[in-house]
Parts: C-alpha cells; structure tokens; sequence
C-alpha cells in the first residue's frame, strides 16, 4: 500500500481590509504572478484592473452559437421547402428568408444561450466538485468579512518560501498559510 503524498496547491494570504487586498493584487500582478485569483465577501471596485484581468472570452461562444442557429433555421427550412417536401402555394416561392426568419431566430437564441452555457462551463473548468481552499479553516471567512489572495504552486514563478517572504514582507499579509491539494 502507498502512502498517500500530499502536494501543494500553493499560499493562501489573508488581508484586513479591502484596500489592503486592493494593494496586494496590483503588488502580484506587478511581480509577474500569472497562477493566482483574489476572494473577497462583496465585489470590489477596480479589482479587475488591479489584477490585470482581460475580458471574457464566453462573448465568443456566444456569437458561434448564435451564428450557427441563425444558419441552421434558415439552411433547415430552404432545405424542407425546397428539396425534401417542395409544395407550390398560391404561386409563392420554395424559399424566402422572409417567412424562415421566424425559425432562425429562435435558433439563434436557442444555440446562442446553449453556446454561453456551456463556454462558460469550459472556461471556468467546471464542474468541479472539491477545491482545496475549502479545506481550510479560516477561508470560510471570504464569504462574509475576510479577504484572501492565493498564489497558486502551479505559477511559473511560485516557490514556497520565495513567495511566502513575498506575501509577508512586500504585501504586507496578515496571515500566510499553505493551502494541500
């Protein structure tokens, strides 16, 4: 039987204020951290800024999605009318957008929210059933009045001690604790 290897899923540091964490989210992005995520009870103003966060990308799953229906109601229906069950009534043509609008829009809609959901999924790798801050004690904190700020081990730039002396010293840390996978 082999003993189970607890590996580091990286350095939780807790802050008093929002402006403290405020502060150390630009101190993180400025030294080239890539692996990290701020929690916080309420949304902060600025803290996407300070943490150098770029737009979303789930706007993109959305217009393919919303691309694809539009295409499909309308190929489904010049499909149907034109090939598949052609009926002349009363002289008007096999196809017109006009009268196929009604089904691509829906589509539209139909795929687009579809694409949204599940890009979303995708992009926040989800779902995802255990995560390990919510093994630690004094994160349930984040929910109501603490502020924390991790550092994931994964990052380019993480090593334990480095940035533990890093989150004390120059992000002035409350409390630093490493966070078990």
């Amino acid at each position: 039987m082999s003993a189970s290897t607890n590996t580091s899923y990286g350095l939780l540091a807790s802050f008093e204020t929002p402006a403290d964490i405020m502060d150390a989210a630009i101190k993180c992005r400025d030294a080239g951290f890539t692996k990290w995520d701020v929690f916080t009870p309420f949304p902060i103003h600025g803290m996407d800024a300070a943490m150098g966060v770029k737009k979303s990308q789930v706007g993109w799953f959305t217009f393919a999605g919303g691309f694809t229906g539009f295409f499909t109601g309308m190929t489904m229906i010049w499909f149907m009318n034109s090939h598949d069950y052609g009926l002349v009534v009363g002289g008007k043509p096999l196809f017109t957008p006009l009268y196929a609008f009604p089904v691509s829009y829906e589509l539209t809609i139909l795929f687009g929210s579809f694409a949204t959901l599940f890009g979303l999924l995708f992009l926040n790798r989800l779902p995802r059933l255990h995560h390990p801050l919510l093994a630690v004690k004094n994160f349930k904190k984040a929910t109501d009045d603490g502020y924390f700020l991790c550092i994931e081990a994964g990052d380019p730039k993480y090593a334990p001690e480095v940035t533990r002396t890093f989150l004390v010293e120059q992000c002035h840390a409350r409390l630093v604790e490493t966070v078990e996978d």
